[in-house]
């Protein structure tokens, strides 16, 4: 087997930027919640709420913490599995697409086959160096569609580089 070229996995920053920071400030959100013991703006509005019996306000208002925690870290661990099990690996001769954890999907393609590769890039995939990338083989519809991996134009670049010397 030939040496990568170029090896990469999709990054959870990079493809949910704004779902992770949001996923960041609910552990944060919780962990204060728990130490603390307060809710922030809402500790007003709880004391006037009826909560079921438990041994007392103090440990109600930290299972809402727990929860926080809960929620963001199950979140965040969700999206980060999802991208270990995603690989691009682009060699001398093909372009390999491994996709999945109990089933995988591989998706091979010769180089030489590739007519089109197209990268797309939102302002904030742009400011994260992060994109899209579709890659056409021959017809109308992609052959591969690839969401959220590092340094598109690298990518692009190499695959380019590569259909060239074939």
């Amino acid at each position: 087997m030939t040496q990568p070229l170029y090896a990469a996995t999709p990054s959870v920053w990079r493809m949910r930027p704004l779902g992770t920071l949001v996923a960041w400030l609910l552990l944060l959100a919780g962990a204060y919640i728990v130490v603390s013991g307060q809710v922030p703006y809402l500790s007003q509005l709880l004391e006037s709420v009826e909560l079921p019996p438990l041994a007392d306000k103090w440990a109600q208002i930290h299972y809402v913490g727990y929860l926080l925690i809960a929620w963001g870290c199950l979140q965040l661990l969700g999206w980060w599995l999802q991208t270990r099990f995603d690989r691009l690996e682009i060699t001398g001769r093909d372009l390999v697409w491994t996709h999945g954890f109990l089933s995988k999907q591989y998706t091979e393609t010769n180089m030489q086959s590739i007519r089109t590769v197209r990268v797309r890039q939102s302002l904030l995939q742009r400011l994260m160096n992060a994109g899209d990338i579709e890659i056409y083989t021959n017809g109308d519809e992609p052959e591969l569609s690839i969401r959220g991996l590092p340094q598109p134009g690298e990518i692009r670049a190499v695959i380019k580089q590569q259909t060239a010397e074939v």
